[in-house]
């Protein structure tokens, strides 16, 4: 039995959770203190993490001897940071600049991992079951909580986890969806307000406008899109506006999405995995059907992507080879991602009927300097998409069509959309 958007239900997507927990509300130390030495601790949130909870576990610091901290995306330094290596040790899913300051410290690895790993990876019998989860939700309203803007990489462990621990904080929305979760499921509330991470706007230029333009025409009326983050996703979100009857499947959504539904393109709730943190999405996403938070293997799973009619992947990449291959987890030598839902789209794209998957990039970086179309993918640098779940190409340079390309065709096509100044170098 396929996902419904009209009708969500993920009961049989998610794990059962034991529930009739006596619930208590503790102050942060004391419901730290209850973390038993040696444990593997999940710290989700990504924009939302509760830091009120990561303060007073390095506050606590001495209690613990070696403490494992199993994160997804963050997009803020954790306070647990000033502990690196005494107790605490990193592994992180889903690399980002937030861990910038520990690469080179020995402290942090990162399992290469695909969003759709969530579904299985810190659940009891997964690779790296977690035994506590830290979690921040939104208030409770009629006895039960809402993870809020991070639902995707959080509801399996929250749901299973031996310990749960959650800081209610008021200026987590309460979003509908698998996010939503009992009293009795949590084991510790701690009450704490605090700001949360704002996500800058995407400026939208010219160029961004010129490549979303070409993009946006892989989308018909009534395709079911998922989307990157970034200035040309909301370009291509842009664009779509005088579309009709789309659906929304995605990893995310962001304040451009507001837009498009408001025009009147998009049909039924819109699925997603997180929420891009602004004031505006916000205030809007608070209890708002419109948008249906979901789990990974609803979101990002091959079973469910596959069954989605005219489903289109729009993502950015770092670079693309020649032979279709794209990197999008180093940039100038610098660690600026993981693999995300990228693999998932892409595969997923490639199994539906009348599926497309879009790769929309700048022809260059560095002012200029330096192309992003490049010859072969060059270690240390990642493949994080294989040649052949490559399909669409965009940039400011016109559209080309690869799937059915082999070889030099392929190679000539890629080259065709590259900036001018460099195609002498990739031929």
């Amino acid at each position: 039995m396929a996902f419904d958007p009209a009708r969500p239900d993920f009961t049989m997507f998610l794990p059962p959770s034991p529930g009739g927990k006596a619930t208590r509300t503790l102050s942060a130390a004391a419901a730290v203190a209850e973390i038993p030495e040696g444990s593997r601790v999940f710290v989700g949130g990504a924009a939302a993490a509760p830091m009120h909870l990561l303060q007073a576990m390095a506050d606590a610091a001495d209690r613990w001897q070696d403490i494992e901290i199993a994160c997804p995306m963050l997009q803020k330094r954790l306070p647990l940071f000033q502990h690196a290596g005494k107790p605490f040790r990193f592994v992180t899913s889903q690399a980002s600049p937030a861990f910038k300051y520990l690469w080179d410290s020995g402290f942090v690895e990162v399992l290469p991992s695909k969003f759709s790993d969530h579904t299985t990876l810190h659940v009891p019998g997964g690779p790296m079951p977690v035994d506590v989860a830290i979690i921040a939700v939104s208030p409770p309203v009629d006895g039960r909580v809402s993870l809020g803007i991070s639902v995707g990489s959080s509801v399996m462990p929250a749901r299973t986890a031996p310990l749960v621990i959650a800081q209610v904080n008021p200026m987590i929305p309460y979003t509908f969806g698998a996010g939503e979760l009992d009293l009795d499921q949590i084991d510790i509330l701690v009450e704490a307000e605090e700001p949360l991470v704002e996500s800058k706007a995407a400026e939208l230029d010219d160029l961004s406008r010129q490549i979303a333009a070409a993009a946006a025409t892989v989308v018909e009326d009534g395709c079911t899109i998922q989307f990157g983050i970034g200035s040309i996703p909301d370009a291509i979100l842009t664009a779509l506006q005088a579309r009709r009857g789309l659906r929304v499947h995605s990893g995310l959504v962001s304040d451009a999405c507001i837009d498009l539904y408001e025009a009147g393109a998009i049909d039924g709730p819109m699925v997603s995995a997180e929420v891009i943190s602004t004031a505006r999405m916000r205030a809007w996403i608070h209890r708002n059907p419109a948008v249906v938070m979901a789990p990974p293997n609803v979101t990002h799973g091959a079973g469910e992507l596959s069954a989605l009619p005219k489903f289109v992947a729009l993502n950015s990449t770092v670079e693309i080879a020649l032979d279709g291959s794209a990197n999008s987890e180093i940039a100038g030598g610098q660690l600026i991602s993981g693999p995300g839902g990228a693999p998932d789209f892409a595969f997923g794209a490639s199994l539906t009927s009348g599926g497309r998957s879009v790769l929309a990039l700048r022809a260059t970086a560095g002012r200029g300097r330096v192309s992003r179309i490049v010859r072969r993918i060059e270690p240390p640098n990642p493949i994080t998409l294989p040649n052949y779940l490559a399909d669409v190409v965009v940039t400011e340079f016109g559209r080309v069509d690869v799937r059915g390309l082999a070889g030099s065709a392929r190679a000539a096509a890629l080259r065709s959309i590259a900036h001018p100044d460099h195609r002498d170098a990739l031929r």
